[in-house]
């Protein structure tokens, strides 16, 4: 046996950290936060342990103890105070993200990026505006030009109220174009897009949608969100995005499509994002609560394996939890 090869020297601690080969950092995180305009309270979000919706008042407590942390930047999602058929909410000066992104920009050095889409705000809880007959016949789905529109506002509104960047996630035909034309226009062309370039209709989103109350209420998402099934698409996609003027792109979810985030790290030079979303946080917190991992162990492995598969920066419900370890 030739045992002049032995990996394992390099295992003993004090090299073990030198030769590693993914760092994860807590200033590669964005930690996610709920506003809810219909509360003047915390309240706890049963799905996703450890986390809340917070009334506007609490944004920036919010946002100061998730910085005390060392994770760097937040993203606000809305919960807003009524719903209607066009959304109109999503774009109002004195909506719930408005709002809240004017107190966090004012009150911290937090790095603010909001979700820039329709499904919080719309009655029906789909991402823009309803083709007709959309109620009654499931072929029917959003109509991707007139969400355009609305699109535009909202990137607008956000950045007007002080957003650092703004995130478009609804999977929408055009919308890294539309919105860097409404901001350029706006005067806001510093702000960077980081773009849902490629957003499966996933099962794993369900605790976001009870903590942001965006549940379609009929139909699903499978004609504007990505089939699980497509890798190549995901690469058309990106590019699309990238073509359009984005400034990082993000792969929806993570851990099921760490394929995916490793192909599209090859093909651009752009900064890869990737969501670890909630249910990926859930199944792990549910586990934990069984007895069968740990919780903490398996959370910065998952983190570690989307590092590694090529992501720049993690959006991710386990920010918190791990920056200390980070």
């Amino acid at each position: 046996m030739d045992l002049t090869n032995r990996p394992r020297r390099l295992r003993t601690d004090g090299v073990r950290s030198l030769v590693s080969e993914t760092a994860l950092d807590a200033s590669d995180l964005i930690a996610p936060v709920f506003v809810d305009a219909t509360t003047d309270e915390r309240v706890p979000i049963p799905s996703m342990p450890g986390h809340e919706r917070v009334p506007v008042e609490e944004a920036v407590a919010r946002v100061e103890e998730i910085r005390e942390t060392g994770v760097e930047a937040v993203i606000l999602f809305g919960v807003p105070a009524a719903k209607d058929p066009e959304g109109t909410l999503a774009w109002a000066d004195d909506g719930v993200v408005q709002r809240a992104t004017r107190r966090v920009a004012e009150g911290t050095d937090a790095y603010v990026i909001t979700d820039v889409c329709m499904c919080e705000y719309t009655e029906h809880g789909h991402c823009g505006i309803l083709e007709p007959g959309a109620r009654d016949d499931p072929t029917v789905t959003v109509d991707n030009d007139e969400t355009l529109a609305r699109l535009r506002r909202i990137a607008v509104s956000h950045a007007d109220a002080g957003a650092d960047m703004v995130a478009p996630s609804g999977m929408i035909d055009g919308q890294v174009a539309a919105i860097r034309e409404a901001l350029d226009g706006a005067g806001h062309d510093h702000v960077p897009i980081m773009s849902y370039a490629a957003k499966y209709e996933s099962a794993f989103y369900g605790p976001f949608r009870d903590a942001a109350d965006g549940a379609p209420a009929f139909g699903d998402r499978r004609h504007y969100q990505m089939d699980p099934a497509n890798a190549r698409e995901a690469r058309r996609e990106v590019a699309l995005d990238v073509e359009q003027g984005a400034d990082v792109v993000m792969i929806k979810p993570a851990l099921p499509y760490l394929d995916v985030i490793r192909d599209v790290r090859g093909t651009v030079d752009r900064p890869v994002a990737a969501y670890n979303v909630s249910g990926e946080y859930a199944m792990l917190h549910a586990a934990a609560e069984k007895g069968w991992l740990d919780l903490e162990a398996t959370a910065y492995e998952s983190l570690v394996s989307i590092k590694r598969a090529g992501a720049d920066l993690i959006l991710t419900y386990f920010a918190e939890d791990l920056a200390d370890r980070l």
